[in-house]
């Protein structure tokens, strides 16, 4: 399989997660309608994407030249509404299905950032972009402080998922080990996630300021 089908399928991968996250933080935090389960999954799907591109000038973006992303985030966005009162006793499903999100993310925008001639830096900025655009748009729409700005570990796994990519290009191991390495950095970018939900790790506070109390102001 050649390596831009391999980034094709993990942009649609990390579209239909990032589509159910959307969903069902509209069902189980805000209780929205139809309209609002559908819109809010595809925003959080394509909205870093949408961001991406139009900051690396790369217009129409791909989510409107691509039908399959549009339908990939339409498609999760109905699973939801249809199903979302099984899909609701999976514990932890929301923290999941943002984590394998924000990984698959981070890196294929930071591949079509490096592709598009970005600089190293840019890359990995507009990685991190990709992964945590759309679940900051959904934040804000719902009235919630991002997690970006607010969860512990949310964008330094992004960083580092966009940083291993601009890596293994810059001493060209990408052209070696292709779809493995960046199935590798996305991998590192989920478990770095993971392992801060699992152990309520937070990225550093100001000091003098508690964590747990900054959190829920």
């Amino acid at each position: 399989m050649s390596a831009p089908r391999v980034l094709l399928i993990l942009d649609l991968a990390g579209t239909f997660a990032f589509s159910l996250n959307g969903a069902l933080t509209a069902v189980r935090a805000a209780h929205l309608d139809i309209v609002g389960v559908l819109t809010l999954g595809a925003i959080t799907a394509v909205g870093g994407g949408v961001i991406r591109d139009v900051l690396l000038g790369s217009l129409p973006p791909a989510t409107f030249l691509d039908w399959r992303y549009i339908a990939v985030a339409l498609g999760g966005g109905m699973i939801v509404f249809l199903f979302g009162r099984w899909l609701d006793r999976f514990a932890g499903a929301i923290d999941v299905l943002d984590a394998a999100g924000l990984s698959l993310f981070a890196v294929t925008g930071a591949v079509k950032a490096l592709a598009l001639g970005a600089g190293p830096a840019q890359a990995v900025i507009l990685g991190a972009i990709t992964a945590v655009g759309g679940g900051t748009v959904r934040d804000v729409l719902i009235r919630r402080i991002p997690s970006v700005l607010s969860s512990g570990l949310y964008a330094i796994p992004a960083l580092a998922g966009a940083a291993m990519v601009v890596i293994a290009s810059s001493a060209g191991w990408d052209q070696v080990f292709g779809a493995p390495a960046a199935l590798g950095a996305a991998g590192v970018c989920f478990l770095i996630r993971m392992v801060g939900l699992h152990r309520g790790l937070d990225a550093p506070r100001p000091p003098g300021t508690d964590n747990r109390d900054s959190a829920d102001d």
